[in-house]
């Protein structure tokens, strides 16, 4: 497999501006994805403010902002003042609320006014069966499954995101991407079974340059780094 060769989208997960502003100048980066977690852990204090930051840094690719509210009345309030602040902006609906309330109602309502959504934190077959019944076919949306968490519980997500995208077909604009990925092998496997995007952190895409690489010579390499960091801390027997 070479990278060049992939078919699944590469966006970037992450809430670090440096770190979005390295990745935006990768012609390999389809588009971009945070969250409230990851702008905590990036020292974030205003959200506004860093969404018109990114959205200034990136102005060709897709964003994705997540809404902040538990209440849908206040979630669809947020998700419109979101949508309105660029048009390459994917507004992230959290599939339930934190009572587990299915969000398909404000999911059905958005779509239906042209507002491109992002269904996150989604880790069922039945919750995407259950977001499909629920989407415009003429407005764009993100599916996000996932199948990290899936993968932490011990279960092997791939079947379950081949089926995914079987659920997903009839839908033109709709496209499933494979969240939370834990190795370089998960864009692999994503591609694999036909999911449109793939969105990791900085330190997997990082990984990239290593597809395809001689095993041997990474043996090496590593045999190498071993020696040279023994070396380097002084150790001796």
């Amino acid at each position: 497999m070479q990278v060049n060769g992939l078919k699944v989208k590469l966006f970037a997960d992450g809430a670090d501006t440096g770190g979005i502003k390295e990745m935006a100048a990768n012609p390999m980066i389809a588009g971009f994805t945070t969250n409230p977690t990851l702008m905590r852990m990036a020292g974030v204090e205003d959200y506004k403010s860093f969404a018109k930051e990114v959205l200034g840094i990136v102005t060709d690719r897709p964003v994705s902002f997540e809404v902040l509210a538990d209440d849908f009345d206040e979630m669809e309030r947020q998700a419109r003042e979101i949508a309105s602040w660029g048009s390459n902006v994917n507004v992230k609906i959290p599939v339930t609320n934190t009572r587990g309330d299915f969000s398909g109602p404000l999911i059905e309502r958005l779509t239906k006014d042209g507002v491109a959504v992002n269904v996150t934190a989604i880790l069922t077959l039945d919750q995407v069966r259950g977001v499909a019944q629920c989407l415009t076919p003429e407005t764009e949306a993100i599916i996000s499954v996932f199948a990290g968490r899936i993968a932490d519980t011990g279960r092997d997500p791939v079947p379950d995101m081949k089926e995914a995208v079987e659920i997903l077909s009839p839908l033109p604009k709709a496209e499933l991407l494979w969240a939370s990925p834990r190795e370089l092998l998960n864009i692999i496997q994503a591609d694999e079974v036909g999911c449109h995007i793939i969105t990791a952190t900085n330190d997997i895409l990082k990984k990239l340059a290593l597809v395809g690489k001689d095993l041997g010579q990474y043996s090496q390499e590593t045999v190498h780094m071993f020696w040279e960091d023994a070396k380097s801390a002084g150790y001796s027997l």
